[in-house]
């Protein structure tokens, strides 16, 4: 396996972005934390990875994870992040696709196995619009679970509880009711009395 020494890192990471930008001129390359990263159009996904998988000499053949970050506020509300390592060399790579609400994003089961369930999570947790995927169905929540928990707009409270009816044997589903009344907190610190009596005597 060939491995760098940080050094060299960096001359790695600027040799891999701007063979990436030559090969798929309509990329957004930078490094953010140290790790260097791939933005592209959703259309341009499927090529991109496939030439990061087979074709840059360092053979991303490992994806390690996809999730997303919901920004409400912006037109493209989700960017979907998919993590590469090549295990030849070591290096990890992020690839940022932006997505609108309900705008399809294909799936790359085709490329890497693993992503299937990811893609599922992404589904199910954010609502991100999966195309081509084999079994795209809620993975974490409830099969009639509605609405997706990870949005920044989802209550903090979800829409319905779920638990056992003692009476009729079975789980039933209700609207969420909250049997803890509400209590109005303040920023006091509860040890200032305690100090401030100590201090005195």
């Amino acid at each position: 396996m060939n491995t760098f020494a940080p050094s060299q890192y960096s001359t790695v990471q600027k040799d891999l972005l701007s063979k990436i930008t030559h090969l798929v001129p309509s990329t957004l390359t930078g490094v953010a934390s140290g790790e260097p990263f791939v933005k592209v159009v959703p259309h341009n996904l499927i090529p991109l990875l496939t030439i990061l998988k087979d074709h840059t000499g360092r053979e991303f053949a490992q994806l390690r994870d996809i999730t997303a970050v919901d920004n409400p506020e912006r037109k493209h509300r989700f960017e979907v992040v998919y993590s590469l390592l090549s295990v030849r060399t070591a290096q990890r790579l992020r690839v940022l696709v932006s997505v609108a609400e309900g705008e399809p994003l294909s799936s790359v089961t085709s490329l890497y196995s693993s992503a299937g369930w990811y893609e599922r999570e992404l589904w199910d947790r954010f609502g991100v619009v999966i195309t081509g995927h084999p079994d795209l169905r809620r993975r974490l929540t409830d099969y009639g679970f509605r609405g997706h928990p990870l949005r920044k707009d989802f209550p903090v409270t979800g829409y319905t509880e779920v638990r056992y009816h003692d009476g009729t044997k079975r789980i039933v589903y209700e609207s969420v009711s909250l049997s803890q009344q509400y209590r109005l907190f303040t920023l006091d610190s509860p040890w200032s009395t305690v100090l401030s009596s100590s201090s005195s005597g």
